[in-house]
């Protein structure tokens, strides 16, 4: 579960990296930091809150995490026709990163509605230990998330070297095509 969460975080980290002029590791760390910490909490969240309104958290995160990935990347994608490459700061505010780590987050936190209704219905027994089985799933997801994050980091740093003219372009299609999968798995499957 902690893997299939992590790998939208990997690949937004990745394309974060790659249109990110002068992304050091430590922006991958800031990366890791912020989609691993929304990765733990989402699932706790959605555990509260399955009690009585997992229908309705199932039936829109879809719409939210596409909303989220393809705002960002539209824009991404409008500034790579915008300029040339730039060498400046990278724009990792806390306001994108919070962004990005809510849209690649939602999932996680349908997935600790999963684990409220599975464990009610008697999938898994943790009748006798809930708080702590919920928390140590929160954990690993977490974990995983970040190391994801910042592997997914430091592959975009190499690879924006590469494609410097367009990797703002690459990395915003991306963005776009992540939220479009998101969107196409909750409707269709």
């Amino acid at each position: 579960m902690a893997l299939s969460f992590a790998v939208d975080a990997f690949a937004v980290a990745t394309s974060t990296a790659i249109a990110t002029p002068a992304f050091r590791k430590r922006d991958a760390l800031k990366i890791g930091a912020w989609f691993g910490a929304f990765q733990f909490v989402m699932p706790l969240l959605g555990w509260l809150l399955a009690t009585g309104m997992s229908q309705y958290i199932e039936a829109f995160d879809h719409f939210i995490a596409f909303g989220l990935l393809a705002f960002i990347g539209g824009k991404m994608v409008w500034g790579s026709f915008d300029k040339t490459c730039e060498t400046g700061s990278a724009d990792l505010s806390a306001r994108r990163l919070c962004l990005l780590a809510i849209a690649t987050s939602i999932d996680a936190m349908a997935g600790g509605v999963s684990i409220a209704i599975d464990s009610a219905a008697g999938r898994f027994d943790i009748t006798t230990r809930p708080y702590i089985d919920i928390m140590l799933a929160c954990c690993v997801i977490g974990v995983v998330a970040f190391a994801l994050s910042y592997v997914g980091g430091v592959l975009g740093k190499r690879l924006g070297c590469l494609f410097q003219k367009r990797a703002e372009l690459v990395g915003g299609l991306v963005l776009i095509a992540i939220g479009l999968k998101i969107l196409i798995e909750h409707l269709f499957f």
